[in-house]
C-alpha cells in the first residue's frame, strides 16, 4: 500500500494485549516475584509467561474452532495460568492462580505508545480497540494502559461471540463503528491478527516489534513499520499527501 492510499482512512482499529500493551514484559515481572515466593528456580519467569501466552492462545483457537458457546477470556485465561504451572511442577491454589492471572489488567503500555496514539488523534483520526478481552477485564486494564482518553470506543470480541481471527469479530467491530471495512485500518503485532483482519475486508498494519517475518502471502500487511511512532508518521504523511 502507498501513502496516497491510506488517505481514505477514516479510523485506525488496534489489538490492545501485545500490540498497545507490553504483555511479555508486564508479565515477566508480575511472574518473577510469584516464583521467587515458591523458591522456583527451574525456569526463567519469561519461559513461563511465553508457556502462559502461548496455552492461552491455543485455547483460544480452538474455543474459536468448536464453534459452540464463547468462552471468556477470563476462564481460558484461568485455565492457562493453571496449565502452566502444573507443567513447571508448581503448586499454587486457585485463589493464587486466579491473582497472577490478574495481572492482565495491569499491562503497561509500550513506551511509544501514548503519543503516536496522540498524533494520530490529534491529526483527524478515529481510534478503537477490538480486543479478544472480555469487556471487564478491559474496562480495568485500558485505563491501567493510560491511554483510556484516547479511544473512541473500545470493542470486546464478546460483542461477536468468538475470538479474533474469525471473520466475524472485525465485521462485528467496523459495523459498530459505522464505518466500511476499507475505512479502517487495523493494527497489531501479531501476524494472525493482521491476517484475520485483511481476510475479513480490513486493511492492515503490522508492527514488527519482534523484527520476525510475516509468513503469510495470501493475506500480507498492506504496510509494515517497526513502532508505533513510525506508523503515526506515515498516517500523518498520507493525510497531508
Amino acid at each position: 500500500m502507498s501513502i496516497q492510499d491510506l488517505a481514505p482512512i477514516k479510523a485506525v482499529m488496534f489489538d490492545f494485549y501485545g500490540t498497545v500493551v507490553d504483555m511479555q514484559g508486564s508479565l515477566v515481572r508480575a511472574m518473577t516475584p510469584f516464583l521467587e515466593s515458591k523458591g522456583y528456580t527451574e525456569n526463567p519467569p519469561s519461559r513461563l509467561v511465553t508457556w502462559w501466552r502461548r496455552t492461552h492462545f491455543e485455547n483460544s483457537m480452538i474455543d474459536g474452532l468448536l464453534d459452540r458457546d464463547h468462552t471468556p477470556y477470563r476462564q481460558i485465561g484461568f485455565e492457562a495460568v493453571k496449565y502452566t504451572l502444573e507443567r513447571a511442577g508448581i503448586d499454587a491454589t486457585d485463589d493464587e492462580v486466579r491473582e497472577l492471572f490478574s495481572n492482565i489488567t495491569r499491562l503497561d503500555p509500550f513506551p511509544d505508545v501514548v503519543q503516536a496514539l496522540t498524533d494520530i488523534k490529534e491529526h483527524g483520526l478515529e481510534l478503537y480497540i477490538l480486543s479478544n478481552g472480555d469487556p471487564d477485564l478491559l474496562a480495568e486494564g485500558v485505563p491501567f494502559s493510560k491511554t483510556e482518553h484516547l479511544w473512541d470506543r473500545v470493542i470486546s470480541v464478546a460483542e461477536a461471540d468468538s475470538f479474533k481471527p474469525a471473520k466475524v469479530t472485525y465485521q462485528t467491530a467496523t459495523a459498530l463503528v459505522g464505518l466500511g471495512r476499507q475505512e479502517v485500518l487495523f493494527v497489531a503485532n501479531h501476524a494472525f491478527d493482521c491476517i484475520g483482519a485483511k481476510a475479513a475486508g480490513l486493511r492492515t498494519a503490522f508492527i514488527d516489534r519482534r523484527q520476525r517475518p510475516f509468513g503469510n502471502a495470501r493475506y500480507p500487511a498492506d504496510v509494515t513499520v517497526s513502532d508505533m511512532t513510525e506508523l503515526a508518521r506515515l498516517l500523518e504523511t498520507s493525510i497531508e499527501v
